[in-house]
């Protein structure tokens, strides 16, 4: 296994590790052991983002590109962008509907992938998708930094810039997977 397709597997183990973290800071009594759990939470969650970035550029750099990282990346990415958006739901920092919406459309380009993988097509990430992830990780990190305390939530919750924030992080995560299916209509047409 190279060394790009070892950081895309750390990105998925760093992201179950925030899980947890996530989880077990509730039950945190004292406030100053609270606040540096969820400091250490939003750096595993800030350093999985940067192994985004990371494992593709090594990849490409060192043409260590695989089907298995093609595949692979991908999917971290969505177990990435899946649990922070569910936990910044879980704890109020942003609708639900805003995690319904980037789930939803994480798992149709991932079907997108299937379909294409199976007629030996490999779907790789566009400059659309690309802009996506980074706004989402933009997002995450404000998102982190709410939770954390730098950022108060409640008048940020309150904020017209956040509602117009998350919302447009929305629509440009539903435009970026309009791309792909645009894009790649020729994987599915003959079918329906």
């Amino acid at each position: 296994m190279n060394l790009a397709n070892k950081i895309t597997i750390a990105r998925i183990v760093m992201v179950f590790i925030f899980l947890i973290v996530c989880n077990v800071d509730e039950y945190i009594a004292d406030d100053g052991l609270r606040y540096a759990w969820r400091v250490m939470g939003l750096c595993f969650i800030i350093f999985a983002g940067l192994t985004d970035i990371a494992d593709g550029y090594i990849a490409r750099k060192y043409d260590m590109v695989t089907d298995f990282g093609r595949l692979m990346d991908p999917l971290a990415d969505k177990i990435f962008m899946a649990t922070a958006f569910v936990m910044l739901a879980a704890k109020q920092f942003l609708p639900g509907w805003v995690a319904v919406v980037i789930l939803c459309r994480e798992f149709l380009v991932t079907g997108l992938r299937l379909l294409a993988a199976g007629k030996g097509e490999v779907i790789s990430a566009d400059t659309t998708g690309k802009i996506k992830t980074l706004s989402q990780m933009i997002f995450l990190a404000v998102g982190g930094s709410m939770w954390v305390g730098w950022i108060d939530p409640a008048s940020a919750k309150k904020s017209l810039l956040w509602t117009f924030y998350y919302s447009a992080v929305a629509a440009l995560t539903v435009y970026s997977g309009i791309v792909y299916f645009v894009r790649h209509r020729s994987l599915y047409q003959e079918d329906v």
